[in-house]
């Protein structure tokens, strides 16, 4: 007896082919146009203090490979392709498409089947612009004084300009990517690239928007710790209290100061850059004092 797949058939048996997928794992396999000599394919998993290699496979006869793994939770990956690395995301549950052409000098890919991954590559895209910006700033500016012989202060003060400007677009193009993809781990991804120092406030909140996502992932984790340890003291925060003896023994509180303007310096007798900003520090509080302007040295000293 012959059985007709009629189109509800074949929805039944797409559904129940679907339910076989392994939840368990990821798996991710994919194609090397024009692989050479290459014989492997690596696997290296990132977390928030290195990139470790976790896993390699065979290229077969038509150029494939493929992976499987256990991602409990969306972690970051790279995929070595000879001298090329490949960012994706993965998790339990994905089935993952790959493909590259080795020949191809812009590292293009395709791949499918992790919305993260592929979020990913859009942000990739939006780095690449803004590093093709920075080289070119680069090689004009060494034409200049190379080639062209031009006096290098005012030709390196052009192109720090130039640098500046293009850091600042590159960073502001992060923060909309993040905020556009807060529940995507490819928006830690792109946080990645953010100076942790003028962008500070942004990614403390950021932190704190994501803070009952991606749980268990070590990278986001130690991120969010620190973000949590540095919020009581960044810029637009209240200074977290505290209570310290003075010179004479006596219990100095910071609240004592509440109301009042306060320069907190943190300093110590062993401390040259300390030592030397001292004469400033006195010169301050002469100059402002009666201006209402207060100042609490901190010693770091640990021997009276």
């Amino acid at each position: 007896m012959k059985i007709r797949l009629t189109p509800v058939l074949l929805s039944v048996l797409a559904l129940a082919l679907a339910s076989c997928v392994d939840k368990n794992t990821f798996t991710l396999s994919g194609e090397i146009e024009n692989p050479k000599s290459l014989e492997k394919v690596y696997l290296l998993q990132v977390d928030s203090s290195s990139t470790t290699l976790i896993d390699s496979a065979q290229l077969s006869d038509q150029h494939k490979f493929s992976f499987k793994r256990d991602a409990p939770s969306a972690a970051l990956y790279k995929l070595r392709v000879g001298g090329s690395f490949f960012d994706l995301m993965a998790k339990n549950g994905d089935d993952i498409k790959f493909k590259t052409n080795t020949q191809d000098t812009t590292n293009a890919y395709e791949i499918t089947g992790s919305e993260g991954s592929e979020k990913i590559k859009d942000f990739n895209k939006i780095s690449n612009h803004y590093a093709a910006i920075t080289s070119k700033i680069l090689a004009d500016y060494n034409y200049k004084t190379k080639t062209l012989n031009l006096p290098q202060a005012p030709t390196y003060a052009v192109a720090e300009q130039e640098f500046k400007k293009n850091q600042t677009e590159f960073s502001e193009a992060t923060l909309k990517f993040m905020n556009e993809n807060k529940t995507s781990l490819a928006a830690f991804y792109a946080s990645t690239s953010l100076d942790p120092v003028p962008y500070e406030k942004q990614l403390i909140d950021y932190a704190d928007a994501i803070d009952n996502l991606f749980i268990g992932n070590t990278s986001v984790d130690v991120f969010k710790k620190h973000m949590k340890e540095a919020k009581p003291v960044s810029l637009g925060h209240p200074a977290p209290g505290f209570t310290i003896n003075d010179v004479e023994s006596k219990p100095i509180k910071l609240s004592d100061y509440k109301g009042k303007y306060v320069l907190i310096d943190f300093w110590a007798s062993w401390c040259a850059p300390c030592r030397k900003e001292n004469p400033n520090i006195v010169k301050l509080y002469a100059q402002y004092k009666d201006k209402g302007l207060n100042i609490l040295g901190i010693s770091l000293d640990e021997h009276k």
